[in-house]
């Protein structure tokens, strides 16, 4: 584990990232640069807020979150891996145990590089195999977690197969967008695209409007897309960007009213101000990596204003 004073001693930057304890006493990362505030837990490698310069929040986090080291961050941006929801058997491993979303949103990251370029800051943290993980069944894996924050947005998430067998797995980076009111949102860029419908007993379905918008719990992995996602918010009179690379599942989640009001770490108005916009790679697009190899899933998330 590395302590605060080295965190600051080999990797903070003066007058634009820092590591000192927030919520729960948890370090976390905290970027000021002139192009963009942010803030990163080593628990979870969780961002948990970005704000380019100019611009409102554009990450959700619940003010109900619990801030635990045994627990996840609710909002933000969780990684999920090596499985997403509930754990399933499968060819190689016929486990079903194990924390919901897998266990690296509830490890402890190590930071390994920082570095400010322009007005960018770069920030590389990496998950090795720990306690949780072998006990999983997990003990030949590396995960690098790349962030780019500045006036746009990019996550790379690459897993190494540092073994001689197969590692089959899913992820995900299980972004919660703040928005003005979900309500009013339109999500475009996933016309014709498959989707199993989670609300519906996972029927699978397909979307034939040009954008979706929001009436209900919605929960659905659209599958075999590599399409860039939009998000339009008249509230906020913007339009959020997800671009993405190696990823062909995109996953929509807003828990709308009766959902948010059961959930302990939601406000029950917390629906109404949150869209989640996932990049994936999960249930059929699930990614089997032969010996040694590696892969590399990327978001990148811009946004533009709207004409009022």
């Amino acid at each position: 584990m590395q302590t605060l004073e080295e965190l600051n001693n080999n990797f903070a930057i003066p007058g634009a990232l820092s590591f000192a304890p927030s919520n729960g006493g948890l370090i976390a990362a905290h970027v000021a640069t002139l192009s963009c505030t942010a803030e990163i837990y080593l628990h979870g490698a969780h961002l948990t807020s970005w704000q380019p310069a100019g611009h409102a929040p554009v990450i959700f986090t619940s003010e109900r979150s619990d801030f635990n080291s045994s627990k996840a961050i609710r909002g933000g941006v969780p990684i999920i891996f090596p499985w997403f929801g509930a754990r399933a058997a499968t060819p190689e491993d016929t486990r079903t145990d194990g924390p919901s979303h897998g266990f690296a949103r509830i490890s402890l990251w190590q930071v390994a590089f920082t570095a400010l370029a322009g007005d960018d800051l770069h920030l590389t943290l990496t998950l090795a195999p720990n306690e949780t993980s072998r006990s999983l069944g997990f003990n030949r894996f590396q995960l690098v977690y790349e962030l780019i924050l500045g006036a746009e947005l990019r996550m790379r998430l690459t897993v190494a197969n540092q073994s001689d067998m197969p590692l089959h797995f899913e992820e995900a980076l299980h972004t919660y967008f703040a928005v003005g009111d979900a309500a009013q949102i339109q999500i475009g860029g996933l016309k014709n695209t498959e989707f199993l419908d989670k609300t519906d007993g996972f029927k699978r379905k397909r979307q034939a409007d040009e954008v979706l918008t929001l009436s209900k719990e919605t929960d659905r992995p659209y599958l075999n897309t590599d399409a860039t996602v939009t998000l339009d918010d008249p509230a906020l009179h913007r339009r959020i960007t997800v671009a993405k690379a190696n990823s062909l599942t995109t996953v929509i989640w807003n828990p709308w009213i009766d959902l948010s009001a059961k959930l302990a770490d939601l406000s029950p108005d917390a629906w109404r101000h949150m869209a989640c916009i996932e990049t994936a790679n999960a249930v059929e697009n699930a990614i089997t990596l032969g010996a040694h190899e590696a892969h590399t899933m990327e978001a990148h998330i811009s946004i533009k204003e709207l004409a009022q």
